[in-house]
């Protein structure tokens, strides 16, 4: 009888598993804090409104955007913003005087108007 050979079995083929490379995220910065916008000097200027503008909104020289605040809230302590439309304020004798004459303007005719008392 013949000898039986033993033969090694095959050798088992690897399974190569990819692995993921898993890369850890950057530690987030802490948000850069904006810088204070600086306000514009020319919005910043002091303007001194006309008498007939002085009426309404004081005397002493104020940056235009003050003026315009002074004069909204002339117009809401006297109710003269349209109860419909709210775009639309109705003037009073001390308005129609800057509004030239006009009983109703449009808020962004108003500020248009208000401009030519601003000197």
């Amino acid at each position: 009888m013949a000898k039986a050979s033993k033969k090694k079995p095959a050798a088992k083929a690897k399974k190569v598993v990819a692995k993921k490379v898993v890369k850890k995220a950057a530690p987030k910065k802490a948000a850069a804090k904006k810088a204070k916008r600086k306000p514009n000097a020319a919005l910043m200027k002091a303007m001194t409104p006309s008498p007939v503008l002085a009426e309404v909104v004081g005397a002493k020289p104020q940056p235009r955007g003050q003026i315009t605040k002074n004069l909204w809230a002339y117009i809401k302590k006297n109710g003269l913003q349209d109860k419909i439309n709210k775009r639309l304020i109705n003037a009073d004798e001390k308005l129609k005087k800057i509004f030239g004459g006009k009983s109703v303007v449009n808020m962004f005719e108003m500020t248009k108007l208000v401009s030519k008392h601003i000197g």
